[in-house]
């Protein structure tokens, strides 16, 4: 049983943000027994409060909700569901009309402070436990990994934001003003350096699914990419590519089955946990709601039936490359045969091109109500090599990261020359490659930051989705145009109320 196999059971400690985690499922520890006088004191209590900070990426605050909302607002998909006010919310973000209450605004904030005063917990009370030297070190590695994770989905998402590097202990402490976006940088960079040199570079048995060595590097690519620092990034992709020991599936949709989770031996750099069994309507538990949200509406494939949310477009549909397999291990067109035998309907309910949503399916099996075990791998290899590539351009090593992800997505041997690889003289090398980063990761929440880190070039947020809403309007259906304010999203209305110190993002 892997971490995220354990089911957490949340309790109140100090400030309310340590959630501990029970080795037996449902069996939750007392709340009214735990405090900062008889906690913090074992290694076992160390590693409780380490696996609290994991907990919250399981929620609506991250990927059980808010981060659906990143697709959305790109031109992968629009909302779907039903007809009137059914997922508001990611209307609102579909629109860009997003008020400071939207609660998909107030849950991603909200869930990822969550995290990171759980993960500043364990950095300020773990150094001084007696315990075991190797797990001390991985705890510390685990809550900096983890904290960077945090800041970097708020700081590309709202912008500057306050800067925690310890729990506050007084209401002063908490409120204070927002922290410029180089500093919150400055600060996920040193975390995910020192939380390398803390992790190892794998695990076994009970500890499968923990952030590694291999994941912190990763994510540091990925972050060096986001600020545009292209040579930083391509010394950590090669890293992660050459030190990891990690292979891409030949077969790209063996990334996303059960079967193949936390498979040292395979492409992923972390995934966040799921298991099922709670059998509730509930996104705040440990199973994930995708299976149900994204599965076709009233298909009756998935245990509540399908609610049909995050529908395909049909233009992200239709720019598929012939023979790229990766379509239908990412969507389901009409015609499509279902586990049961019925078929993916032409039409259907907020689906009016009979297009919905394949990746996270796992329909009847193994699943009860909200409640899918499918992981989601938040760093694969794969963005390794377009990372590299992304950073490197269109050099002999460039082409060939790049390639390799082709050759996969089309069945082909990946480190053999095949006729869908780009070459020197490909046009545009940038927007090739952020072509495929969409496929690639499509319906993986990465698109709206991939457009907006872009934005000033007509590979940007606001061109691209310009475009697309002209487009979709051909079509007969409406969404909005985002302009220079949408780059961020706005604070929660109730953070602004709470705290003086505080001031909304320009035009909202």
């Amino acid at each position: 049983m892997t971490i995220s196999k354990i089911t957490c059971a949340a309790f109140l400690l100090s400030l309310g943000l340590l959630a501990g985690c029970g080795e037996k499922f449902l069996e939750e520890a007392p709340v009214d027994q735990i405090t900062d006088a008889n906690f913090y004191k074992t290694q076992q209590d160390a590693i409780q409060a380490t696996n609290a900070a994991y907990s919250e990426l399981t929620k609506e605050g991250q990927y059980n909700l808010a981060m659906w909302a990143f697709d959305i607002m790109a031109d992968n998909s629009v909302t779907g569901g039903d007809d009137g006010n059914d997922g508001i919310e990611y209307k609102q973000l579909e629109a860009f009309s997003i008020p400071s209450t939207n609660p998909v605004v107030n849950r991603l904030w909200g869930g990822s402070f969550i995290g990171v005063q759980r993960a500043n917990l364990v950095l300020q009370k773990v150094p001084g436990i007696d315990m075991d030297a190797a797990i001390k070190n991985r705890c510390l590695g685990e809550a900096q990994f983890l904290r960077a994770k945090f800041y970097f989905d708020l700081v590309r998402v709202y912008g500057d934001v306050p800067l925690f590097t310890a729990p506050p202990s007084t209401p002063a402490e908490v409120n204070i003003p927002r922290t410029p976006v180089s500093q919150v940088y400055a600060q996920i960079e040193k975390d995910l350096i020192a939380a390398i040199g803390n992790l190892p570079g794998s695990y076994s048995g009970a500890d499968l699914g923990r952030a590694t060595k291999w994941a912190a590097t990763g994510l540091l690519a990925k972050v060096y990419i986001t600020e545009g620092k292209k040579a930083e990034a391509a010394v950590q992709a090669r890293a992660v590519i050459s030190g990891s020991g990690k292979t891409m599936w030949a077969n790209y949709a063996d990334n996303f089955k059960v079967a193949n989770e936390n498979n040292n031996a395979k492409e992923s750099l972390f995934e966040v946990q799921y298991v099922n069994g709670r059998n509730e309507y509930d996104r705040n538990q440990v199973g994930s709601a995708m299976n149900e949200f994204f599965g076709p509406r009233g298909a009756n494939q998935t245990p509540g039936s399908g609610y049909g949310f995050n529908i395909p477009e049909p233009d992200f549909v239709n720019g598929y490359e012939a023979g790229d397999k990766r379509k239908e291990a990412t969507i389901f067109v009409p015609g499509d045969v279902f586990p049961d035998g019925k078929v993916q309907s032409a039409r259907a309910t907020g689906s009016p091109f009979g297009y919905n949503v394949r990746k996270w399916f796992v329909g009847k099996v193994n699943t009860n109500i909200w409640d899918s075990p499918l992981n989601v791998p938040v760093l694969r290899l794969a963005e390794m090599y377009l990372i590299l590539a992304e950073a490197v351009g269109p050099n002999t090593e460039g082409l060939e990261a790049i390639n390799k992800v082709r050759r996969r997505a089309f069945g082909l041997p990946i480190d053999a020359a095949s006729a869908r690889d780009l070459a020197a003289n490909t046009p545009d090398f940038t927007s090739a490659v952020l072509r495929e980063r969409k496929y690639e990761l499509a319906f993986e929440f990465d698109r709206w930051f991939d457009l907006k880190r872009y934005n000033g070039t007509p590979n940007g947020l606001i061109p691209v989705m310009t475009a697309q809403a002209a487009y979709l309007k051909t079509l007969g259906i409406t969404r909005g145009v985002p302009t220079e304010k949408n780059l961020v999203l706005p604070l929660p209305q109730s953070e602004l109320d709470a705290n003086p110190g505080l001031k909304q993002n320009p035009g909202y």
